[in-house]
């Protein structure tokens, strides 16, 4: 990948496809593992947020907390990807499009939020950020609500007050920070997609 600048050789994928490689053991997978493990340190019983949760990331955070023991809920844009979240293990999937997110959160997460896998920004972190314990951690990992803002970004609710009385941790980051331990998140990913206790659905394109 060229945000880590330079070529790597490819893992040894055993029996597994090596195109996992730029999936679930290679970029998004290491984004997921390290972004959740790292920075939202999450811990068996723990509420974990995600939104875009059906995206390459986001699907794969989710499954990673069930792994560490957490309660997961998912937020995705259409109803069918909502399905699959079930499907692979998330207690809570909701199509914010068809839900207002506090009113859903509220109830899915009644002993509050405690780490939050942020890929989309705007409103609806805002809303969830609203919802979280104290002492919450948040990992930032993209911004898609903003991407096409015309003009620079849009004026969204200032989460900083929630961050000040809520005493949040919250933290951005991009993957090359762990260049250093890349094969170890590609090991672990890798281990837990051929035990089934990670399920993949990749898209292929010819």
């Amino acid at each position: 990948g060229n945000t880590l600048g330079g070529v790597m050789k490819a893992a040894d994928m055993g029996t597994l496809s090596k195109s996992l490689l730029l999936g679930a053991c290679g970029m998004p997978g290491n984004t997921a593992y390290f972004g959740l493990l790292e920075i939202c340190k999450p811990k068996a019983g723990d509420t974990v947020v995600v939104s875009g949760a059906a995206g390459a990331v986001g699907s794969l955070v989710g499954q990673i907390a069930k792994i560490k023991g957490c309660k997961v809920i998912g937020y995705a844009g259409t109803d069918e990807k909502c399905q699959w979240l079930k499907e692979i293990g998330f207690d809570e999937a909701f199509n914010y499009k068809k839900v207002g997110v506090k009113e859903s959160l509220a109830k899915a997460a009644s002993a509050g939020v405690d780490c939050y896998f942020d890929n989309v920004g705007g409103e609806m972190s805002a809303a969830i950020m609203s919802l979280m314990n104290t002492r919450g951690r948040v990992a930032v990992c993209g911004a898609i609500s903003h991407y096409n803002d015309v003009g620079g970004y849009i004026k969204v609710t200032d989460v900083l007050p929630l961050c000040v009385f809520k005493e949040l941790m919250v933290e951005g980051f991009l993957v090359g920070r762990w260049k250093a331990r890349w094969m170890e998140g590609v090991t672990a990913m890798a281990g837990w997609v051929m035990k089934g206790e990670i399920k993949v659905r990749e898209t292929v394109v010819e």
